[in-house]
């Protein structure tokens, strides 16, 4: 099984001007987490996020509750309910803005990923990725909701410009899962909601739990008596840690 090499706690950074909450699980400029970027937990109302650009990188948005608009210069453009995801690509360059839809309110994780040297220039667009329409991986007690790459042969929908591995892990009370995890990438878990074990760690809610390219090919988690809901994303390890192009 992966070790654990440390167990983080979210920053809460507040209202903003663009949203009135925010919670970050990755921290911008931290060189021990690329590719990861950023991994953020926004309510958004008003503004949200009106036009912007970004490039270089591959954003992955989770929508927990409420739903979010979507609409970009690349012809991409929807409205993701709660339990829904999409994945975008920037690539070579895109610009697109993400607000509550019909100035209700939404609550959405988002997660980017910087791309390596050779990913950089690929076509930017998205991918909606459906609740209903999602592979899943069913274990005793455990759900698998594969948003991208591949786990015990259930491959996700998503089509990553850069290989990764992004999923939704549900457990019941007290259940337990040993996760398939590419033994060369940086891997974290974040607990959404309840609490888990991950690699033998406690690690409560709004915790991010990261452990580093080993041998081992198996990430153990086990809920605790409220059960979990899980974020685990795991990539090859980037060689920076800031991308300067992500958002301008």
């Amino acid at each position: 099984m992966r070790r654990i090499d440390r167990v983080e706690e979210a920053l809460h950074a507040g209202p903003d001007a663009e949203v009135d909450d925010k919670w970050l699980h990755v921290r911008p400029g931290d060189p021990r987490t690329a590719p990861f970027l950023v991994l953020s937990e926004d309510r958004i109302t008003a503004p949200g996020f009106e036009w912007h650009p970004h490039r270089g990188i591959e954003t992955v948005t989770v929508v927990l509750d409420g739903a979010l608009e979507h609409e970009d210069d690349a012809g991409g453009a929807g409205v993701l309910e709660a339990g829904d995801a999409q994945w975008m690509t920037a690539g070579r360059g895109i610009v697109h803005r993400e607000v509550a839809h019909q100035h209700g309110a939404a609550h959405v994780l988002q997660l980017w990923l910087e791309l390596p040297a050779q990913a950089r220039s690929a076509p930017p667009g998205h991918q909606q990725l459906r609740a209903a329409d999602r592979p899943r991986l069913a274990r005793p007690g455990a759900e698998v909701d594969v948003l991208a790459g591949t786990v015990d042969g259930v491959e996700g929908a998503a089509r990553p410009a850069a290989a990764a591995q992004v999923v939704l892990v549900t457990l019941a009370p007290g259940a337990a899962l040993d996760l398939p995890v590419p033994a060369a990438d940086r891997a974290f878990a974040l607990v959404v909601e309840g609490g888990a074990e991950v690699g033998g760690e406690q690690v409560p809610a709004r915790r991010t739990a990261w452990s580093e390219p080993a041998d081992e090919a198996y990430l153990e988690l086990r809920a605790g008596a409220e059960g979990a809901r899980l974020l685990v994303a795991s990539a090859r390890p980037g060689p920076s840690h800031t991308n300067p192009d992500a958002r301008t």
